[in-house]
């Protein structure tokens, strides 16, 4: 499955102002790598720079592109690829703010999964400092069983 073949938009059901990746680097099934760049229209935005509480977002579409990868080697690019945040396990965060501008690289992991349940580690850096640290816990929707 070639990664260059889907947009952001084919993988994560996030839109305008809540879309905060700009730019998938390297994502399968497993892992995944993205950038996104700071900007005013960011959640947490206080007219000068952004709570670093945002990363939890960023490392979720991270971890999103996983699914939607997933969803999309298992059932067609056409299928339904809800995934839901359902855990903060843990967050660590290294940095007071994030200044406009800054261009954050954040890898997601799978490393626990289990019949659609999985939990993603993730680590934001700017440059090569760590900003942020996150544990998260996700369901993957069965198509098949979702509210019509």
């Amino acid at each position: 499955m070639a990664l260059a073949n889907y947009s952001i938009e084919d993988l994560l059901p996030h839109r305008n102002s809540m879309l905060l990746i700009e730019e998938i680097i390297e994502g399968d099934p497993k892992a995944a790598v993205s950038s996104a760049i700071v900007n005013r229209n960011w959640p947490l935005f206080d007219g000068r720079r952004v709570n670093p509480l945002v990363l939890i977002e960023v490392a979720a579409q991270t971890a999103g592109i996983c699914a939607g990868l997933a969803m999309i080697k298992e059932r067609g690019l056409d299928s339904d690829k809800k995934s839901w945040l359902v855990g903060i396990k843990s967050s660590r965060f290294f940095v007071e703010y994030l200044a406009l501008n800054d261009k954050i690289i954040t890898r997601a992991e799978n490393s626990y999964e289990y019949e659609g349940y999985r939990q993603i580690t993730s680590t934001s850096r700017i440059g090569s400092k760590v900003v942020g640290e996150i544990a998260l816990q996700a369901i993957q929707a069965d198509p098949e069983h979702l509210p019509t």
